[in-house]
């Protein structure tokens, strides 16, 4: 550990404390997203020594990352043999995206008539790049935007804790492989001109529906997509 790492005195300063809290959360995360994805999938094991060299870690902390996905009911622990995935269907995603539709289309309605012109242009800014990304297949660009776009809209609707309880749904969303989901691209692009048209219109309880769909959407693309590599199996 080097010096700016410590505090006087030998122990680790705040900012390295920070660190080691993350890696857990980064672990979490990074499995989340490949059972999420179909990427893995029951009944097949998670081998903490292969994340912790994908990841550039210690097995530390893989371990405590992978309890918090036991926790979500992602993972299962099987005694002697380590870290199973649980199984995960096509239905158990849309009631996921199910609770991030009622959560989004609320905090969309009650920013609707708190949003000023300078958050409606820079909401239409980022659907114009949207829309160019997509004509270039620029998918990162197309997580980076859908996500801003998305977080504006949230954080207009001024409920510390609905935006909480959003944020731990949109855990599930596997942004990582946007483009292994047929659609999933295209709906992230295109679901956004009716939500765009009501807040425009200021009208809150379509744009509500309008993000509702959207969400529903998204959940089905990727139900679909997770019930096809069942079928494979």
């Amino acid at each position: 550990m080097t010096q700016a790492s410590r505090t006087r005195g030998g122990r680790p300063s705040s900012r390295a404390r920070e660190r080691k809290r993350s890696l857990p959360d980064e672990v979490a995360g990074y499995v989340r997203e490949l059972i999420m994805s179909g990427q893995l999938r029951f009944p097949e094991f998670v081998r903490l020594e292969r994340i912790a060299d994908e990841l550039d870690i210690s097995v530390t902390p893989v371990r405590e990352g992978l309890l918090t996905l036991r926790a979500e009911g992602l993972l299962q622990l099987e005694p002697r043999r380590g870290f199973m995935v649980a199984p995960l269907s096509g239905d158990d995603i849309r009631d996921l995206f199910w609770v991030q539709a009622q959560l989004e289309g609320e905090l969309v309605a009650r920013a609707t008539p708190r949003l000023t012109d300078a958050d409606l242009a820079r909401l239409d800014e980022i659907q114009r790049g949207l829309a160019s990304a997509l004509a270039e297949n620029r998918v990162e660009e197309i997580e980076s935007l859908n996500y801003e776009f998305h977080h504006l809209l949230a954080k207009a609707g001024r409920s510390p804790k609905l935006t909480w309880f959003l944020g731990q749904a949109v855990k599930h969303t596997p942004s990582r492989y946007y483009e292994t989901i047929g659609g999933w691209v295209q709906a992230s692009v295109d679901d956004h001109y009716p939500i765009l048209e009501a807040l425009h219109a200021r009208d809150a309880e379509a744009a509500r529906e309008a993000m509702r769909a959207h969400i529903f959407n998204a959940g089905e693309l990727l139900g679909r997509h997770i019930d096809r590599r069942l079928a494979e199996e």
